[in-house]
């Protein structure tokens, strides 16, 4: 038999997007490892709605990533400051940056994990996006009770 690859052992396998549950070292690693290119390809392809929970207290934040971004570039940037530009994960980290200043350990986003609630193929319109978005943060009542301002 001709050989027609070499397959990497150490390949992480793409679960499919209802599989996607991610800590937030492995975030970083997904981004940046070779061995996750599966994940970068697939989570590159499709815009969706994310739910970011903090597995320290269980408040939840309902995200997403339409148009160009993708989820893929989304999630790259919680993977290189741990808040994305979001108003309360920014508090996280700034709170976090004084009590290091104090001496304590308060890394806010190593207790985040990342999952998928919804994708979208690459042209759906914003307003099913939005639409998606609000009813997320609607039914897991990420306002009143999470980490969503808006």
């Amino acid at each position: 038999m001709p050989v027609l690859e070499i397959a990497d052992r150490d390949k992480v396998h793409f679960p499919g997007f209802d599989g996607v549950l991610l800590s937030y070292h492995q975030l970083r690693e997904m981004v940046d490892d070779p061995r996750y290119a599966d994940w970068r390809i697939a989570l590159s392809e499709v815009q969706g709605i994310y739910l970011i929970t903090d597995s320290s207290n269980g408040k939840q934040y309902v995200g997403k990533a339409d148009g160009a971004e993708r989820i893929l570039g989304r999630w790259t940037a919680y993977a290189r400051d741990g808040h994305g530009g979001n108003v309360a994960l920014r508090e996280l980290a700034q709170q976090s940056a004084l009590g290091e200043r104090a001496g304590m350990k308060t890394d806010h986003a190593r207790h985040f994990v990342f999952s998928l609630l919804r994708v979208f193929g690459p042209s759906t319109p914003s307003s099913e996006v939005n639409s998606a978005e609000s009813h997320y943060k609607a039914a897991l009542m990420t306002r009143q009770f999470g980490l969503n301002r808006n």
